[in-house]
């Protein structure tokens, strides 16, 4: 049916914005392992498939939380790393195994993009705003991460296609890492929330008590996205800006 639609409407480019996250998190996703595999391994073979038949290049939106730490020197992972939090390296979560597996199925292909999102957050309160989450979590777990501003995650997919760079693999972060410690203490100084914060002793203490499945906490390496000319805020600078500008939506 996808293949039979492409080549009626005859679009110029697709993005596929489809996936299994799970709700209110990625526990969720070991509850309902069949349409998590479907929506982030199989869902995207069979796009590839009707895009290609139809002649119609695409987009595909991946995830950064197939990485797991940094690289042995601290940087960041680029896109030529092995994914390390993986069914493969039996360490992962369903969540982030079957993210991996939809790069697997997509690996050769030459039309497609594969942009990794890691942590949305933006200027506006929502239950899948990484700020808000920080905000409403009880305890919170001190851990370094990339994380992508969400509209500036939006504009540089479209500026791929648009400036035509070459396809491939990309890691859509905003430039730099952040520690937990460091959104809090943006958080606290914008005056959106000052309450005082609580944190896990460790991640043993985490997942003893508040997780069922492990969690990704990655650094990634931007730069590729940057050498195509696209470039997104400095992390700690788009935080500030999204917190200067936080609109309440309750």
């Amino acid at each position: 049916m996808l293949t039979d639609l492409l080549r009626r409407e005859k679009p110029a480019f697709l993005i596929n914005a489809a996936g299994y996250t799970g709700k209110p998190n990625v526990d969720a996703c070991e509850l309902h392992k069949a349409e998590c595999l479907f929506g982030n391994a199989v869902l995207p073979g069979r796009i590839a498939e009707a895009c290609a038949a139809a002649g119609v290049p695409w987009g595909h939106v991946s995830s950064g939380c197939i990485y797991t730490g940094a690289r042995p020197d601290g940087a960041g992972f680029t896109e030529t790393d092995t994914p390390n939090f993986t069914f493969r390296t039996d360490n992962c979560s369903f969540y982030s195994g079957t993210k991996a597996l939809g790069e697997e199925v997509l690996a050769g292909r030459t039309d497609v993009y594969i942009w990794r999102l890691r942590i949305p957050f933006d200027h506006v309160e929502s239950p899948r705003n990484y700020l808000t989450k920080l905000m409403r979590y009880q305890r919170l777990l001190e851990a370094a991460n990339s994380i992508s501003q969400l509209h500036e995650f939006c504009a540089a997919t479209l500026a791929c296609w648009e400036k035509r760079v070459p396809a491939g693999i990309y890691n859509v972060t905003n430039p730099g890492q952040v520690t937990t410690h460091e959104v809090v203490d943006l958080i606290r100084a914008s005056g959106v929330c000052t309450k005082e914060y609580a944190f896990f002793k460790d991640e043993f203490e985490f997942m003893a008590t508040a997780a069922k499945t492990p969690r990704s906490n990655c650094v990634m390496n931007s730069a590729k996205l940057a050498a195509a000319g696209i470039r997104m805020t400095e992390v700690h600078e788009a935080i500030a800006r999204d917190l200067a500008r936080w609109t309440k939506t309750t």
